[in-house]
């Protein structure tokens, strides 16, 4: 249980680090570190306003969409210690329990019967469509090159054997990871959360009649993918085998990288034309197949 508390705790730090490093980028003073934390308790103590034209699931889905990314949570080991809950494929579950909160927050927004909103859900589902092929490559690449199919069991043994290809295998990872985090927390070049331009907007648009506590809990949910993403970089980089408190105080301080290198990439990169983010997405998921190929090379499964 301790990779979910520093999931927790990392979580809450890591929407301020970012907005941090973005307004010293721009020469700003800016808000604080903890800005969104003290929005989200503003958030928390007012109550939901729910549209007459929406039903019941646009007032599940917040909920739903964060008990999916909780559980997902569940999955992902720290420090050479078994995840809490852990099975044979359970990556394939870990996709597949993110898809469903992102699905229940498409047809949350759908509900609402706004075509504004319809829009915008559309597009989310289509690049959630175009992105899942190179997490599922990526994930498959470290199941062949490991011989296992669970996160408990592929980060121990990632630098057991062949320790020459795993560092390649580590670096190629964590870029892929990133993109993909990018890609599933609506940042930039994909999306940007800070835009107001309507012919653009993507996950924004379909929030925007949630309020108060629902608000909050979507929020919460978005600061949690970051983290879980971040300790997926953190375990395909550092070896499981390595002193507890040195791998804690890595995964702290990876994430604060984590943060601050979107940050940045926020601050100097700009957003892709709406027409070339499908390129972006594929030339992803392309990225990650040469991975796979060249692992069934080094196993030499393909000949």
């Amino acid at each position: 249980m301790t990779g979910i508390v520093f999931i927790l705790l990392t979580a809450f730090f890591f929407p301020g680090i970012i907005l941090r490093t973005k307004n010293i980028a721009s020469g700003r003073k800016g808000p604080g570190i903890f800005q969104p934390m003290k929005d989200l308790r503003v958030l928390l103590k007012k109550g939901s306003i729910f549209s007459p034209t929406t039903g019941i699931i646009f007032r599940i889905a917040p909920s739903i969409t964060l008990s999916a990314i909780l559980c997902a949570s569940l999955l992902i080991p720290f420090a050479g210690n078994a995840a809490p809950l852990s099975f044979e494929g359970d990556f394939i579950f870990f996709a597949y329990i993110l898809a469903m909160g992102r699905f229940f927050s498409i047809i949350g927004a759908l509900d609402t019967g706004s075509s504004f909103e319809g829009m915008g859900a559309n597009r989310e589902a289509f690049f959630s469509m175009l992105i899942e092929p190179a997490f599922f490559i990526l994930l498959a690449a470290f199941a062949m090159f490991t011989g296992y199919t669970s996160f408990s069991d592929i980060f121990p043994h990632f630098y057991v054997s062949e320790s020459d290809y795993a560092l390649i295998y580590s670096i190629i990872g964590c870029f892929l990871l990133v993109q993909i985090a990018m890609v599933e927390t609506s940042r930039v070049p994909v999306d940007d959360p800070k835009t107001h331009l309507e012919l653009t907007m993507i996950h924004e648009v379909m929030i925007l009649d949630n309020s108060g506590f629902d608000k909050a809990l979507i929020h919460i949910g978005t600061y949690l993918k970051f983290a879980i993403f971040g300790s997926l970089i953190f375990n395909s980089i550092v070896p499981a085998g390595w002193h507890f408190l040195l791998q804690s105080a890595l995964f702290m301080l990876i994430q604060v990288v984590f943060a601050i290198a979107i940050g940045l990439l926020e601050s100097f990169r700009a957003r892709n034309k709406m027409n070339k983010n499908p390129k972006y997405l594929l030339t992803i998921s392309a990225i990650a197949m040469i991975a796979f190929v060249v692992t069934l090379i080094i196993t030499k499964k393909l000949m």
